[in-house]
């Protein structure tokens, strides 16, 4: 295990914890939740129970990205929804720094990453003690296969075999650090409008027909944009739909 944050670039004061095997990094992150003082990350090499929303199992083998990244404090509480699209703002910019690549990538509401059209990412929030932790996962090297996600699902994809560009868990992470530090301080220091703006810029299908599953309803209209709290926002037949929660579904 390395705890040292002392990597040339790093964030300053954000910590950075590599593990070689844990049963997931966000329930590492609520074991450490109340130790840590500063942000910080942890990453592992392989994990033997990771998760995705809603509790649905996410592959993970070796040379896969999986990190959550923990602050400790992420006032005002109702903001941390929104650093979703903080991470993924980050995450885009870290694909496209480690492979060249500007117009492969795009963000699917409310928390994946797309390469080529499949899925390439996930994020995943949850809130231990206070804390706000934000799972990251990234098929770097491997994807699952089609017959692992469910009925109607993007395709899962690898950053490997789509765009050549082989890119190690700790590298990877170096550069993430680094992004999403920039899109934190400017989410601190002038909220969610500029931060709405740069998602919308890179949203897939935008402007598209989208069907959205929620637990009693499925509600299909035209993605319009977002509102100022991240809701996904569709015109329907019956007016307009503000979705605050549910899987995405592409017609």
């Amino acid at each position: 295990m390395s705890t040292d944050p002392r990597t040339e670039g790093w964030p300053a004061g954000t910590g950075r914890v590599i593990l070689d095997e844990v049963d997931s990094t966000l329930d590492e992150a609520a074991r450490r939740a109340p130790e840590l003082t500063a942000p910080c990350w942890i990453l592992a090499h392989v994990q033997t129970a990771a998760r995705g929303r809603r509790g649905r199992s996410w592959a993970m083998p070796r040379g896969n990205f999986a990190a959550t990244m923990v602050l400790p404090d992420p006032a005002p509480a109702r903001h941390a929804a929104l650093r979703s699209f903080v991470m993924a703002l980050a995450l885009y910019d870290t694909c496209v720094a480690v492979t060249g690549r500007h117009d492969a990538f795009t963000l699917k509401w409310p928390n994946d990453v797309l390469l080529n059209g499949g899925k390439l990412a996930g994020i995943l929030l949850e809130n231990p003690g206070g804390r706000l932790s934000i799972g990251v996962g990234v098929n770097l090297v491997e994807a699952p296969g089609g017959d692992e996600v469910e009925a109607g699902a993007l395709r899962p994809v690898a950053l490997a075999s789509e765009t050549g560009a082989l890119v190690l868990p700790e590298e990877f992470l170096d550069t993430l650090a680094v992004t999403y530090a920039g899109w934190e301080a400017r989410f601190v220091a002038e909220g969610f409008a500029p931060i709405r703006d740069a998602w919308l810029s890179q949203a897939a299908r935008l402007g598209e027909t989208l069907t959205a599953k929620l637990p009693r309803e499925e509600i299909t209209g035209v993605f319009e944009t977002l509102d100022s709290d991240g809701q996904l926002i569709l015109r329907t037949p019956q007016g307009q739909r503000a979705i605050a929660a549910g899987d995405i579904f592409f017609g």
